[in-house]
């Protein structure tokens, strides 16, 4: 079952901040400047942080199958055993850490001995619905 991530106004606010400031940057320095060679790697280098943030903003999701927990955020993605996972805490943020989220109070996986990842899937309780009926042993706080 896929989930997509729940996007709160902090991300939003950050997200669309980012993006205003970086285009008004560009346009600053076009209307100053004109377009020289010497910042075309200032513009690439912007654009890929554009890029990144657009495609973290919209491809941020979580699957639950028989046996993984998968996340994919941007770039970064990766899968965890549902054996493996131990604890899941409900309603607070990890500030440190593997976070594939765009949102606050979300769901901290505690998984192994001292992993954590932190994920924001748009509805908290169907998600644990779902993860627990996987896998039983998971405790819920």
């Amino acid at each position: 079952m896929k989930f997509k991530s729940r996007k709160d106004i902090l991300f939003f606010s950050v997200f669309y901040g980012f993006i205003s400031f970086f285009i008004g940057m560009f346009i600053l320095d076009i209307t100053n400047n004109g377009l020289e060679k010497d910042n075309g790697i200032v513009y690439l280098v912007i654009l890929a942080v554009l890029v990144l943030l657009i495609w973290m903003y919209h491809g941020t999701t979580y699957e639950l199958t028989e046996n993984y927990l998968k996340y994919k955020s941007g770039p970064i993605s990766g899968k965890i055993e549902l054996h493996k996972i131990t604890k899941i805490i409900q309603q607070k943020t990890l500030w440190i850490g593997l976070k594939p989220a765009t949102a606050k109070n979300g769901l901290i996986i505690m998984y192994e001995k001292y992993n954590k990842l932190y994920i924001s899937p748009k509805t908290n309780e169907t998600f644990l619905k779902q993860i627990v009926k996987l896998n039983n042993k998971i405790e819920i706080e």
